[in-house]
């Protein structure tokens, strides 16, 4: 048992690991007491309906991109480990988990009690590479997520909603916009309502959806800036 303490709490990255780890566990235990499970709420849109591209791509659900717009480097990076698509705290579990599994093997293979504090750099090329593999890992997360109809922690009201375009849409083409409810990015399929070009990173409003709730209609949302 001591062993097994040691291996947990020495050196610093695995105490590091280990703690990070440990508030993922009391938030899960708590979110379990509560009864809101893993968060597999109802929702009124099936992403598998819609006629979007599969998610294997880390910026699929960008679409078009030009001069009017381009993704950020923080939307990219969000975008490759599906974030929006599967809930936040699933997602930041998914990586504490791996950075902690790597963490402990990398501190047993290379022994990195004898570098003291400095042990603790080693977080900086794991994150690197939890990060990159968390593109995958998180692919078969989002698409249990998509088959239970996976919309953000309940069933929302989306018409009326302001949120950003996460890609280029014009006449019948489908794109996606991405919409905040209480912190949970929810992401939707969506169409101009009168058909006209509406660029990627523009600001726009729910008016409508299908009658099957599988599509959102959108269009810009008017301000003083788009007058």
């Amino acid at each position: 048992m001591n062993e097994v303490f040691d291996i947990l709490f020495h050196p610093l990255p695995n105490a590091i690991m280990t703690l990070l780890m440990g508030l993922s566990l009391v938030y899960w235990l708590f979110t379990m007491l509560l009864g809101d499970g893993f968060e597999f709420g109802e929702a009124n849109v099936d992403f598998e309906g819609a006629d979007m591209q599969d998610i294997d791509a880390p910026d699929d659900l960008d679409g078009d991109t030009d001069a009017d717009g381009e993704p950020s480097f923080w939307s990219k990076a969000m975008d490759y480990i599906n974030i929006g698509k599967a809930p936040m705290m699933v997602i930041v579990t998914l990586f504490k988990f791996i950075g902690w599994i790597i963490t402990i093997a990398s501190s047993i293979a290379l022994s990195l009690s004898q570098y003291g504090w400095k042990s603790v750099l080693i977080l900086i090329p794991i994150f690197l590479l939890t990060y990159f593999l968390m593109h995958y890992v998180t692919i078969p997360v989002v698409k249990l997520y998509q088959k239970v109809g996976y919309q953000g922690e309940e069933a929302h009201d989306y018409l009326g909603r302001v949120g950003k375009m996460k890609s280029t849409i014009q006449g019948d083409n489908i794109g996606s916009a991405e919409i905040v409810i209480n912190q949970d990015v929810i992401r939707l399929p969506v169409k101009s309502r009168n058909g006209e070009r509406i660029a990627y990173g523009d600001t726009v409003v729910v008016t409508n959806e299908t009658g099957d709730g599988k599509i959102y209609f959108v269009e810009k949302e008017i301000t003083l800036n788009t007058i």
